[in-house]
């Protein structure tokens, strides 16, 4: 047992060690491989010593709480904005007042201004505690969980002051924004404007593993507050800072001279392309800390800083065609198709605009004059129209695909048509995949080629195909076919929970699905439900109740779901006539399950009518624990909450009179 906890706490270590390289300095001295290998020795060691669970493990960088609202917090030091300022001279005159008044000697700095999102982190006795978001600059949002998923961020560092504060901009780097706009235009669903609200959106995910995807960044530039450490400069705290570990912001030696801090403004533009993350302008700031305590702020801005903003590049070309597509989930995007242009190193002939309201607001038609540039660098965006313009372009009533009547759904419209094939391919597999109804070998080339050769034109068709039927497609044998019709045929029985999250309702999840069906129990009631028999169910709000209703109001929903009932497909929960023997009991799951995934054990308990919470709270009665359990593990021992591990749960349940069979 000693050598083990021995070798957990040599791993950590290392593996700290690894991040700071691989984030930090951008020096890593292992591989991909080596780094994974040295992670999963580290998982599995914690899995079998429960004893030694620490929240700034390696392993638990990721936060894994779900959280339901985002806390203001009060921040002990003002988060102020910049004052932006577009031409040389308004920074000369800034700097050249500040050394009038208190010396030619005084030092200037020059860094990049990150385009992201401001937090402060607050540290106590080395500790991360919380991470809020700028907000007003007076209170922000609580997103300690989401910032956890952020690798280079430390949860712990060696250091005497009693409470630290630091401020830093999240930000998503250039290629993950890239990807996520290509994935998001893949699924038909809206798109990130640019890298800052994408990483603004991803921080205010309520779902860390989220924001982890995500893959977000942060660079510090500033320290806010030390209780018990002083510093003269800024130059020597951003250097103390990246001592420990933080991945700080690239600040320039300090300058006096005006030319210089220009030279160093247009190096940071100019070097801007090659950094990997989207910038708007370089801050310059005054050096020396007590000055700015002297410098002080306005109720706006701090005097001893300004923000020199970039011109974004930009080109004029003519508007040939407007496009409307339809996404997976129905949305209607329009795209404008322009003569081709070079803006930042590439050409570029193609731009979202997004809805019919930035349409309208621009005025934006076939035939218009526009200016082009690229949001972060990277997404083509029309700034505006150069001359007149006759008119705007407007979407059509129609759904380009299928006929059917669009709906207007906030700024978007909307085609609600569950049968639109071009929302077809998409839905079927999303219908299929492992977390709805699980139809094991019905991958997306097989589902192309059945809508190819006419046999799907909705979800409820893959219940009526046979196996004659695929033995006349090319390339499929009598085994293939069958094992495709035994899973189509096992998957009937999936229940209303699968079957709500499979017809994919617009913001119905796997868990709200879940509880929908926990709720109503068939399908048949949630065709009358009203609005505020769905709002009443926890973690329910009006957007999603309008979703459901909305859904339910549809003919071809209507008709799909008939289809289904006669096909075989189980319309009700599971659980309808068993015995409710964890009824008004509350359990709390995290960590990672081998004997069962998390969801499969979440529908077995509320099956058996329990509540699964998805935070720990004195209403627990018990927390089950599986491998890498998350910060709920150390919130339950605070509260008291009973914890069970992984191989002690059908021994509690045996207790409260479940069978092994009933479970």
């Amino acid at each position: 047992m000693q050598d083990a906890k021995t070798e957990i706490l040599k791993l950590r270590d290392e593996i700290k060690r690894h991040n700071y390289l691989y984030y930090v300095l951008d020096a890593p001295e292992i591989s991909d491989f080596e780094y994974d290998r040295l992670m999963q020795r580290l998982r599995d060691l914690e899995a079998e010593n429960p004893d030694m669970f620490d929240k700034t493990s390696p392993t638990l960088v990721v936060g894994g709480v779900a959280l339901n609202k985002f806390e203001h917090v009060t921040h002990k030091r003002q988060m102020n904005s910049l004052r932006d300022v577009f031409d040389i001279n308004s920074v000369f005159e800034f700097c050249s007042k500040i050394q009038e008044e208190f010396g030619y000697d005084t030092d200037f700095v020059v860094e990049p201004k990150i385009d992201g999102l401001s937090v402060a982190l607050t540290y106590k006795s080395g500790m991360l505690v919380k991470a809020a978001t700028r907000g007003d600059g007076f209170v922000g949002e609580d997103v300690t969980e989401n910032i956890k998923t952020i690798k280079s961020i430390p949860l712990k560092i060696s250091c005497t002051a009693k409470e630290l504060i630091v401020r830093g901009e999240v930000y998503m780097p250039n290629l993950v924004f890239a990807n996520l706009v290509d994935e998001q235009k893949r699924l038909g669903e809206a798109m990130f404007k640019n890298a800052r609200n994408a990483a603004a959106g991803s921080l205010r995910q309520k779902d860390p593993k989220i924001a982890k995807a995500r893959k977000l960044e942060i660079f510090v530039f500033n320290l806010q507050y030390a209780d018990g450490i002083n510093f003269e400069s800024h130059f020597e705290s951003i250097e103390w800072l990246k001592s420990m570990g933080f991945a700080t912001i690239a600040v320039s030696e300090r300058l006096r001279d005006l030319q210089q801090i220009e030279a160093n403004i247009e190096r940071i533009r100019q070097e801007s392309s090659q950094y990997g993350f989207g910038i708007d302008g370089a801050v310059v700031k005054v050096d020396n800390l007590k000055l700015r305590d002297r410098l002080g702020k306005t109720s706006k801005y701090p005097r001893w800083a300004i923000a020199f903003k970039y011109q974004p590049e930009e080109a004029q070309t003519k508007i040939k065609n407007i496009e409307v597509n339809v996404g997976r989930t129905g949305v209607i995007t329009p795209v404008a198709v322009f003569d081709p242009v070079l803006i930042s190193g590439s050409m570029v002939s193609r731009a979202v605009l997004h809805n019919q309201d930035l349409i309208k607001s621009k005025k934006i038609n076939i035939g218009s004059n526009i200016i082009v540039r690229k949001a972060g660098d990277i997404i083509p965006e029309v700034v505006g129209v150069v001359g007149e313009s006759e008119g705007y372009f407007m979407l059509p009533e129609y759904c380009p695909s299928c006929g059917s009547k669009l709906f207007e759904d906030g700024c978007e419209k909307r085609c609600f048509n569950s049968n639109c094939p071009a929302q077809l391919s998409r839905a079927i597999e999303h219908f299929a995949s492992r977390d709805a109804m699980n139809i094991e070998s019905l991958g997306p080339a097989v589902i192309e080629r059945l809508i190819d050769a006419k046999l799907l034109f909705s979800v409820a068709d893959i219940y009526y195909i046979t196996e004659q039927d695929l033995l006349m497609l090319e390339r499929f044998g009598k085994k293939s076919a069958a094992n495709i019709i035994n899973s189509i045929n096992r998957s009937k029985e999936s229940g209303l929970a699968r079957l709500l999250y499979a017809l994919g309702i617009r913001n119905i999840g796997k868990r709200a699905a879940l509880d929908l069906a926990k709720r109503f129990e068939n399908i048949e009631k949630l065709f009358n439900a009203k609005p505020f028999e769905v709002t009443a169910i926890d973690g329910f709000g009006e957007v999603m109740a309008e979703s459901v209703v909305e859904y339910f109001a549809l003919e071809q929903t209507r008709q799909c779901v008939e289809r289904l009932k006669q096909a075989g497909v189980l319309t009700v929960q599971r659980d309808m006539g068993k015995t409710k023997k964890l009824d008004g009991l509350t359990f709390v799951i995290t960590g990672h399950f081998e004997n069962f995934s998390r969801r499969e054990l979440q529908e077995k308990l509320v099956e058996l009518g329990a509540n699964v919470s998805g935070s720990v709270s004195k209403k627990a009665n018990w927390l089950l624990v599986g491998a890498e359990p998350g910060s709920k593990l150390k919130k339950a021992q605070d509260l008291g909450v009973n914890i069970v591990l992984e191989e002690k749960i059908m021994g509690l349940l045996s207790e409260l009179g479940v069978k092994e069979n009933e479970f």
